[in-house]
């Protein structure tokens, strides 16, 4: 009886040490607002540090060096509990025949997303051994896989396929999401948005955007970035120039929906901006216009059983040799009906720089504009996926937070603003983390997610130049056993890492 006692005590402590490794409870405690910079490195100048993704196996850091066009390349970087980064030899992206857009790891496994050298042709993923750098695997999928992602379990390897036209906008790819099984031997399979053209009307209505020259709806749509539920049974896909999100059944291998995004009201009190670059000064005011959100980035978290997405709006126009849809305001003649106060506007201390599309806005199509349509939600929206419904847009508080930190760009206000273009979520002290990156602001916004419906500001966070790349490392899987954030910075090719305080 006393032996049974002890293999009964014995396989109920191990049960709860097993079940424990995965409480983020068990973490430190840490100060979700107090992220500071630890570590930093250079590696270049523009384009030289783009995305990252961290290997716990080999505590090692994959970024993305495009400043060379000629040698494109992964650096390989070594992350050690001293706080410092070492360069180690780098993966040369030139001999795998293309450019890399993404990287990212599980288990051991590095993904590449490699856009081939005619841009508009198919592109790859490259499996790379994260502890030898040897190539495993090299799998085809659609034209430009623009973001790479695993998901959580590890099994499926998910591309968003922009499928860009080339300059003269005479070749359009199809945009597509392509999903790889590892556990069928790699196999393949990528899906396009054919099926949806008899759906138009309905999602043009909503506010999808479709306006390419001569282009099929499966051609006009780019897929732009992936994000995973945590039982890696479905995707939601940006689309980013189409002002919309795809959900996809990873399993059964379908695009189910694609949900159009709508336009923001400018004259809405909590959606001002400051649309002038040329005013000498940073005010936020409502105008009679509406804006798109265009969303780049788009991270999961989950809260309360409750499954939600964050997305960064940070608007994105095509602006080709052969089309371009963008005007300032003050270059468009406005319908002196819709628009009776349409010359005030138009001067530049006021809408005349801002830039919008001409695609849209002439609703009775006689050469003038009835409606004006911006570009770029200037915030961060979070979505309910089980109903696709938007519960929460931050409106014009998010740039008000940069603003109080003094880092704000008047210079980009006729554009998108602070341009927020990456994000992610992590888990510090059991509740989920938004760190939203901000493109024109050199900084990263910091809010809890406890509430979805009520984001709660923790901190402005100054990074490099223009961070392209933000990615949390939990305290688990970190060398320093303290949660950090990685931020690649494309503007001057840094890679810095930050670490939360102690309470």
């Amino acid at each position: 009886m006393t032996q049974l006692r002890y293999l009964l005590g014995f396989t109920l402590a191990v049960g709860l040490l097993v079940a424990c490794d995965h409480r983020t409870d068990l973490d430190p405690i840490e100060n979700a607002g107090t992220f500071r910079e630890i570590a930093s490195v250079d590696l270049g100048g523009t384009a030289a540090s783009e995305i990252s993704a961290y290997d716990t196996l080999t505590r090692r850091i994959f970024t993305v060096n495009n400043e060379t066009a000629a040698t494109p390349k992964v650096e390989v970087l070594e992350l050690t509990a001293a706080y410092t980064i070492n360069k180690l030899t780098p993966i040369n992206v030139s001999a795998l025949g293309g450019v890399a857009n993404s990287v990212a790891v599980s288990r051991g496994r590095l993904a590449i997303a490699l856009e081939a050298a005619d841009k508009q042709a198919n592109g790859s993923v490259v499996i790379v051994d994260t502890r030898t750098l040897a190539i495993l695997r090299t799998i085809p999928v659609g034209a430009m896989p623009d973001m790479v992602t695993f998901s959580p379990d590890g099994r499926y390897i998910v591309t968003a396929d922009e499928g860009e036209p080339n300059a003269a906008y005479t070749v359009d790819p199809v945009g597509s999401i392509s999903i790889i099984d590892t556990q069928a031997d790699y196999s393949v399979q990528t899906l396009t948005f054919e099926g949806f053209e008899s759906q138009r009307a309905t999602l043009l209505a909503g506010g999808f955007r479709l306006f390419g020259p001569k282009a099929s709806l499966a051609q006009d749509v780019e897929p732009e970035y992936v994000a995973i539920s945590p039982d890696s049974r479905r995707a939601w896909v940006t689309l980013q120039e189409n002002n919309a999100i795809a959900e996809v059944d990873l399993v059964g291998g379908s695009i189910l929906k694609i949900w159009p995004l709508g336009t923001k009201d400018i004259n809405v009190p909590s959606n001002a901006i400051d649309p002038s670059d040329r005013d000498s000064k940073i005010a936020f005011s409502n105008w009679p216009i509406r804006s798109f959100y265009l969303p780049d980035a788009i991270a999961p978290f989950t809260v309360n059983g409750t499954n939600y997405v964050i997305t960064a709006d940070e608007g994105d126009t095509r602006d080709y040799a052969g089309y371009s849809e963008e005007a300032r305001i003050s270059t468009l003649t406005l319908d002196p009906t819709a628009f009776p106060t349409g010359s005030v506007l138009k001067q530049l201390t006021n809408l005349g720089r801002l830039i919008v599309t001409k695609s849209l806005g002439d609703t009775d199509n006689d050469g003038d504009y009835d409606a004006l349509y911006a570009i770029g939600g200037r915030g961060f929206s979070i979505f309910n996926t089980a109903t696709g419904q938007r519960v929460y847009f931050s409106g014009k508080s998010l740039e008000e937070r940069v603003v109080a930190a003094n880092l704000y760009d008047d210079t980009r206000s006729d554009d998108k603003g602070v341009e927020a273009e990456g994000v992610t979520v992590g888990m510090i002290n059991g509740q989920p983390v938004a760190f939203v990156g901000l493109e024109r602001a050199d900084a990263v916004a910091i809010y809890s997610l406890a509430d979805p419906t009520n984001p709660q500001f923790l901190q402005v966070l100054p990074t490099g130049d223009a961070p392209e790349g933000v990615l949390f490392v939990p305290a688990s899987q970190s060398p320093t056993k303290r949660s950090l954030l990685i931020v690649s910075s494309e503007g001057d090719g840094t890679v810095k890492v930050y670490q939360p305080d102690k309470p």
